[in-house]
């Protein structure tokens, strides 16, 4: 009795047994796929009405051999890993290093079931991303000519100086690339053009709007007249892009600015510039504390920027000296200088319209009887006037070496004081292009030499006495 007892408590401990090992076979046959394979090709069977059995072998098999272990992808399979030889090593770390390519890809099926970023442009490029192409990209991402360069626009424009006629044409092509400055996302630009050092007001000239365009093209040609060798040497030019805005102030979008000193005569040269923001002003009042050292200097620079002339605009005059006819030629006239004033350019706007009404007048000093004034017309509201009129003095050449031929322009005001413009001296005692007029006048006689001056805000004094 209590043989048989045992007997079935063992067979109950045993089918147990047998069921816990049929359910924990189901769930790695439901978790594992590698399972499903061996199950399949085994010999194992599961019917309804019969137990499982499996042998040690299989069992063995099942806890030893679970497959091919496939690695987790990481983040650096998707970048090139550079060798100490400058090759790259294969950015699939499925294939083994024997079924490596000499050109750095993997060999075999399983390379192609990697996706990696580098493969389309491996295929293109021959597999292969070289260290100095890296270093090539990132010196191209961080030159002036990417970043904050193209982050205001670039501009394209020409410049041709003519040496016969003194004249400087800019043409203003297109600007690519401009900085929205409007609400919809785009700018109504345009172009000003500046003569450094000078009056702003006196050399300023400017493009028509385009409006709505971040890329606008222009194709407008403006003029300087009365530019001289020397103005090209000495000045630069400062091209403004601003947007217009109907109801406020316009605004400022970059500039660029180049040394007419670069090009040639008779040449047209064009320019590919990126739009930059404008310097700052040197000044002592805006130095920090590590440049108090250098004050002195910066003071000294200002108090000669304030004492400077200021540029008022070019005037264009002709000089002809006549020597006195021999004994019975001529009218009796003993010979005299011929003043021709021709034309005035890019003059100060001295009325509340942004224009003058400009004038000449032209004494021969020291004056002591007051009769070498002479007077032009008066042209209304303009800045480039022409006049077109001469004046005789009669004088022979000993009295005119000691002479100073002084020639004003001034803005006429109705019912107040004439407002002075500018002005210039010539004689033997100038210098620069004054002198160089005066001097080839006395030693042309007879001939007409013309030449263009700058008029200045003041007239040198000790030039210019009675």
């Amino acid at each position: 009795m209590i043989r048989r007892q045992q007997e079935s408590e063992i067979k109950e401990a045993s089918g147990e047994m047998e069921g816990g090992t049929e359910k924990r076979e189901k769930e790695r046959y439901n978790h594992c796929g590698l399972c499903r394979e061996l199950y399949k090709s085994s010999s194992m069977t599961v019917r309804k009405g019969k137990k499982l059995t499996i042998s040690i072998q299989e069992h063995m098999a099942i806890d030893v051999c679970p497959g091919p272990i496939r690695p987790i992808r990481q983040i650096s399979a998707y970048f090139p890993r550079l060798s100490p030889t400058g090759e790259p090593f294969s950015p699939n770390p499925v294939a083994s290093p024997l079924a490596l390519s000499p050109g750095g890809g993997a060999s075999g099926v399983g390379s192609s079931a990697l996706l990696s970023p580098l493969q389309a442009g491996a295929r293109g490029g021959g597999g292969t991303l070289s260290a100095a192409s890296s270093v090539d990209t990132s010196v191209d991402i961080h030159s002036s000519d990417s970043d904050d360069c193209t982050a205001l626009g670039t501009l394209e424009f020409e410049l041709r100086y003519e040496r016969a006629t003194s004249s400087l044409h800019c043409t203003i092509i297109r600007a690519k690339g401009l900085k929205p400055m409007d609400f919809n996302g785009l700018a109504d630009p345009y172009v000003k053009l500046h003569l450094l050092p000078g009056a702003s007001k006196a050399n300023k000239l400017k493009t028509k709007t385009v409006r709505n365009s971040l890329n606008p093209v222009w194709n407008e040609t403006l003029t300087y007249i009365g530019i001289t060798e020397e103005d090209m040497h000495r000045k630069t030019l400062r091209l403004s892009v601003c947007d217009e805005d109907k109801l406020t102030h316009n605004e400022f979008i970059g500039e660029s600015r180049v040394a007419l000193r670069r090009v040639k005569p008779d040449q047209t040269k064009r320019f590919y510039t990126c739009l930059e923001h404008p310097p700052p002003l040197p000044s002592p009042t805006a130095m920090g504390a590590a440049l108090r050292g250098i004050s002195c200097y910066l003071r000294e620079w200002e108090n000669e920027q304030l004492h400077s002339l200021e540029e008022r605009g070019r005037l264009l005059l002709s000089l002809q000296f006549l020597p006195p006819p021999e004994e019975g030629e001529g009218d009796g006239h003993r010979g005299g200088l011929w003043v021709g004033v021709q034309r005035c350019a890019h003059l100060a706007a001295m009325d509340v319209n942004g224009f003058s009404d400009p004038y000449v007048k032209t004494y021969l000093k020291p004056d002591v009887q007051k009769k070498s004034k002479h007077k032009t017309a008066v042209i209304k509201k303009t800045l480039n006037p022409e006049f077109n009129e001469e004046f005789f003095y009669e004088i022979s050449l000993s009295e005119l070496v000691s002479k100073t031929l002084e020639v004003t322009v001034w803005d006429y005001d109705l019912g107040r004081s004439n407002d002075f413009i500018g002005g210039v001296c010539l004689s033997c005692h100038s210098q620069g292009d004054a002198l160089r007029h005066w001097m080839d006048c006395l030693r042309n006689k007879g001939q007409k030499v013309e030449r263009w001056h700058i008029l200045t805000n003041e007239l040198p004094q000790s030039t210019c006495q009675e």
